[in-house]
């Protein structure tokens, strides 16, 4: 079986069966957990899977096509991620990704921005009450110990953010991708300064929108529905939490360059993003063609050196790869608990393909700059 011997020298942490369309179990991995069982059901998956496993495995998983028998997608993408550094060394992988244009299309005008925001953000308002804390936070929390539960963990990030930021009251605050509104009403209400958030998601805006009317804040806090590089004020201070992501690599630059002409003389920025652990490389391409398009996932030395040029001076920088896992973690719990909600919605594809992605904790980490 072409899939299968494409694994075995690959797997080398846990190990899985692979039970192909006729029923014969093929062995792979050193035999140490996690473990689990996988089926094919359809004889052109021993090739098509092997093209492009990072999309195509996922694909066949969300259609059905490959199930787990024994374990969970939980357990099966906890080994695909111990030893995706040995697939990354193959030659095949590395062929599919020199013609995988895809993963170069950095173009990011406002309408093609506007439209990779409305897939992902502007869902069923429903759902994300399904599985974030809330005030729905969608971004890694900070967990100061393992039996800190989600709200309380958002709670702590969004004290985090205001104290890294070293507010004062009366300041201009900018907050670049600000979400259904909850840091911005937070940082008003605790810090007493002025805020304006800016976000490209429809849905979002009309519930952050409201928000300020309900907790009587409309004179200090108000939500535009409008692309950062159209923000021509300056700001004390500027945050962006979970944006970051959808700039692209090849436009860091124009963000920082508009970063420091919105920043005042002795203004402070947080940038809180997703971030890559290793050396730069594409976005997962599952991810990026259900979940995020047009997404990327920057290393460190990505966001230094577009940095670098301008005249903004790195202060700080911290790594909360942990806290992000933790916090994948508790939504991943609370998105499965609520499966049937989610079900009814949307669909069963849907579910299969967000139910994947959560469980894919170990892929990413979380990297505050």
């Amino acid at each position: 079986m072409l899939f299968a011997s494409l694994l075995k020298p690959i797997v080398r942490d846990g190990s899985f069966h692979l039970v192909d369309r006729k029923g014969k179990i093929h062995k792979i991995g050193d035999g140490s957990i996690p473990t689990c069982t996988v089926r094919l059901w359809k004889r052109k998956l021993d090739y098509s899977l092997v093209l492009n496993p990072p999309l195509t495995v996922p694909e066949a998983y969300m259609n059905g096509t490959l199930t787990i028998e024994e374990g969970t997608i939980y357990d099966f993408l906890d080994i695909a991620a111990r030893n995706l550094p040995q697939l990354e060394k193959t030659i095949l992988y590395r062929f599919v990704r020199i013609f995988d244009f895809k993963n170069f299309r950095q173009y990011n005008p406002i309408k093609i921005a506007c439209d990779n925001v409305a897939h992902h953000y502007d869902l069923s308002g429903i759902l994300y009450e399904l599985f974030l804390d809330p005030d729905r936070q969608y971004s890694c929390a900070y967990f100061p110990d393992e039996e800190t539960d989600l709200a309380t963990a958002q709670f702590l990030k969004k004290r985090h953010l205001a104290a890294k930021l070293k507010l004062a009251p009366g300041q201009k605050f900018l907050d670049i991708g600000s979400g259904w509104g909850g840091l911005a009403l937070y940082l008003s209400k605790t810090e007493h300064v002025d805020v304006t958030g800016v976000t490209l998601s429809a849905e979002q805006h009309k519930i952050s929108t409201k928000r300020p009317e309900e907790e009587r804040l409309t004179d200090r806090v108000r939500f535009r529905l409008k692309d950062y590089r159209n923000e021509k004020a300056q700001y004390d201070r500027i945050v962006s939490v979970g944006m970051f992501e959808h700039v692209g690599k090849k436009n860091y630059k124009e963000f920082f360059e508009n970063i420091y002409e919105r920043l005042s003389d002795d203004g402070v920025m947080v940038l809180h993003s997703i971030g890559r652990f290793n050396t730069p490389h594409p976005i997962n391409p599952f991810i990026r063609k259900y979940i995020f398009p047009g997404a990327d996932l920057p290393a460190l030395s990505e966001v230094t050196k577009a940095i670098q040029p301008t005249k903004l001076l790195i202060t700080d920088i911290e790594i909360l790869r942990s806290h992000y896992a933790q916090t994948l973690r508790l939504w991943r719990e609370q998105f499965v608990q609520n499966w049937k909600e989610v079900a009814e919605i949307y669909d069963h594809d849907f579910v299969a393909c967000g139910k994947s992605t959560l469980s894919s904790a170990r892929l990413v980490s979380g990297t505050s700059t």
